[in-house]
């Protein structure tokens, strides 16, 4: 496993924790649970400046590589859309759509480690 997939993976069920217990608490969206969503976002980032740099230097994606940027855009899109969807829709909802971005984005990470290692899909 890849440290970068660990620390993506922990950061998303954080996110998505807090998110569901503000949900759960009839909460409208907050610092906290906006911020988490951001957490995820900057995650993302870090991440694809990670695999930019690991590619580069020699490290090939063992499949597709036009799949796995593919994904990596398509994640950067999701948590940002949450965040939006928050904003204008201030009710406890919006707090499922931003635990829905965490949970979105995790399996979207794992996805891009199996095909960074060439693991085929199903």
């Amino acid at each position: 496993m890849d440290p970068f997939f660990l620390v993506g993976a922990l950061v998303c069920a954080l996110s998505a924790v807090l998110c569901i217990g503000a949900a759960l608490l009839r909460q409208p969206p907050n610092d906290i649970t906006i911020l988490s969503t951001a957490a995820v976002e900057l995650f993302l980032i870090a991440y694809a400046v990670g695999a930019l740099i690991r590619q580069v230097t020699g490290e090939p994606v063992l499949g597709e590589a036009w799949e796995f940027w593919g994904y990596l855009l398509t994640a950067l899109v999701v948590p940002v859309g949450a965040f939006w969807w928050s904003i204008l829709e201030k009710t406890r909802w919006s707090n499922f759509v931003l635990a829905a971005a965490g949970l979105t984005v995790f399996v979207m990470l794992f996805r891009m480690e199996q095909i960074w290692d060439g693991v085929a899909g199903l």
